[in-house]
């Protein structure tokens, strides 16, 4: 049997950052993910330099072998619609683009945990005031990390279900080819955000290096195909991306935090990043709350000092509710559907609410602290 501190279950983001925290805390702590890395993640792939500064990352060292896109400015717009679209420019730099197959793998290996990759949970049992895991790990806690699906939710009874709202996205993303590169007029430094029409999702753009990320996601279970194929046929129409790719679209889901209302711990578990439900509502953004999430679970299992009791562990949750606060609404919030698409369309288009609000106050989040 296979002893350890903590068992973090997901070595994404949430799940590398709590590690990291714990390890440097002294504590022996295992990562346990299905997938081995480096591997593919659903994602438009861009952080924030409130991410970079959270992580202590070295950029210098990052880019050296890795893709990091400086973002200098946004385009947002409307699907299907050209006169639509509006350019935000901004002084400095204020994102990056990243690729998800590298940053995670980076985030995992620095970390400092045992890994154990490639292997999916198949039990969970308690046994006194420990876990087993798969019949051959025995740890006193567990961190819930692993995505929406999460086994350590499912644990805790949140088990996703048809009457709660989830966001469906999908993304590909792909080394161009010269003839590629040609056919796509979208820079680096501005990737383009395009909203549904319905305003019930939005896709995007992203161009990394010799890389292209193109995706959607919606707040909406119902013909999330129709609608990735009507703006992919958008993009290739207006030359934002080439007709021709390689690879293929991937599919992810998740809750947007004012929908998820998961439990979030219980005696020897809590849960972290999109296992919590903790995307951003108005942007769907969940890389860093699963960073700080993940952060600030590990600092209540540090205070907790091996009592893993529900009452020890319930500051997580006051942290949480600190530090996130409200959960938003989106555009619109409770008005009648045909005003708030009317108003939505139309300040869309507006150069000031698209800089102000969709791109400082919902993506770029330049008053978060």
């Amino acid at each position: 049997m296979d002893i350890c501190d903590a068992l973090i279950i997901g070595g994404g983001p949430a799940g590398s950052s709590c590690a990291r925290r714990l390890c440097a805390a002294g504590m022996d702590v295992r990562v346990l993910d299905r997938e081995t890395f480096p591997r593919n993640k659903v994602c438009a792939g861009w952080i924030t330099p409130g991410v970079v500064e959270i992580l202590g990352m070295d950029l210098e060292d990052y880019a050296g072998t890795r893709v990091l896109q400086p973002i200098t400015g946004f385009q947002t717009g409307l699907v299907g619609d050209p006169g639509s679209e509006v350019r935000t420019h901004y002084r400095k730099t204020v994102s990056y683009g990243i690729r998800r197959i590298e940053f995670d793998a980076y985030l995992l290996e620095r970390s400092g945990a045992r890994l154990q990759l490639g292997h999916a949970v198949t039990s969970l049992e308690r046994e006194g005031e420990t876990w087993v895991v798969n019949g051959s790990i025995r740890t006193p806690l567990i961190v819930g990390a692993g995505g929406h699906f999460c086994p350590a939710a499912r644990l805790l009874g949140s088990v996703p279900d048809r009457q709660t709202p989830v966001v469906l996205a999908q993304e590909l993303e792909f080394c161009m080819d010269a003839g590629q590169e040609a056919a796509s007029t979208v820079s680096g430094e501005i990737p383009e955000l395009y909203f549904c029409t319905d305003l019930k999702g939005y896709g995007w753009v992203f161009r990394k290096g010799d890389y292209l990320n193109i995706g959607l996601g919606r707040e909406d279970q119902r013909g999330l195909a129709e609608h990735v194929s009507a703006f992919y046929r958008d993009m290739v129409s207006r030359r934002k991306i080439p007709e021709t790719h390689t690879g293929r679209f991937r599919g992810h889901a998740y809750h947007l935090q004012r929908h998820s209302g998961r439990r979030l711990l219980d005696h020897g578990v809590l849960l972290t990043g999109d296992a919590a439900g903790l995307a951003y509502t108005e942007s769907g953004e969940g890389i860093r709350p699963a960073v700080e999430s993940g952060l600030l679970a590990a600092e209540t299992i540090v205070e907790a000092d091996g009592d893993y009791s529900r009452d020890r562990l319930e500051p997580y949750r006051e942290r949480l509710q600190r530090r996130f606060g409200s959960n938003g609404r989106g555009m619109g919030g409770r008005l009648p559907e045909p005003l708030r698409l009317f108003l939505g369309r139309r300040l869309l288009a507006t150069p000031w609410f698209a800089r102000r609000v969709v791109m400082d106050r919902w993506f770029l989040r330049v008053n978060a602290v």
